[in-house]
């Protein structure tokens, strides 16, 4: 079980690294509905997915910060029902979207549960 939670770490931690580099690219209008997301809003999820993205390989280096695995995956959680919210809110057409966003939320589920109850740090 351990070996793949930190698989899954490694690959939510790319995933979400990625994910702020192409925001700090893109702007919020790029995905027409998370267009209702403020300028200033779009620009604080790139500090904040690049911490989660620290927090959930940082236990590789300092063991003693294990609790900071689910507490990152959760903060994903919330960003990525933040967008489904919005997307499903906007009216747009098709859920393609929101699928890939609730794909990513169940990922973090597993993370955070293993952390919290089957195979803590």
């Amino acid at each position: 079980m351990n070996i793949l939670l930190w698989t899954l770490q490694a690959l939510l931690a790319a995933h979400t690294a990625i994910g702020a580099g192409w925001k700090f690219f893109n702007s919020e209008q790029t995905v027409p509905s998370l267009s209702a997301l403020p300028h200033s809003v779009w620009l604080l999820l790139i500090p904040i997915e690049l911490i989660c993205a620290l927090g959930l390989l940082a236990p590789a280096i300092a063991p003693a910060i294990g609790y900071v695995v689910p507490l990152a995956a959760t903060v994903i959680v919330g960003e990525m029902l933040m967008f489904a919210g919005l997307h499903l809110r906007s009216g747009t057409e098709g859920y393609g979207p929101v699928y890939y966003w609730l794909g990513v939320v169940v990922i973090c589920a597993i993370i955070a549960a293993g952390r919290w109850f089957l195979a803590p740090l």
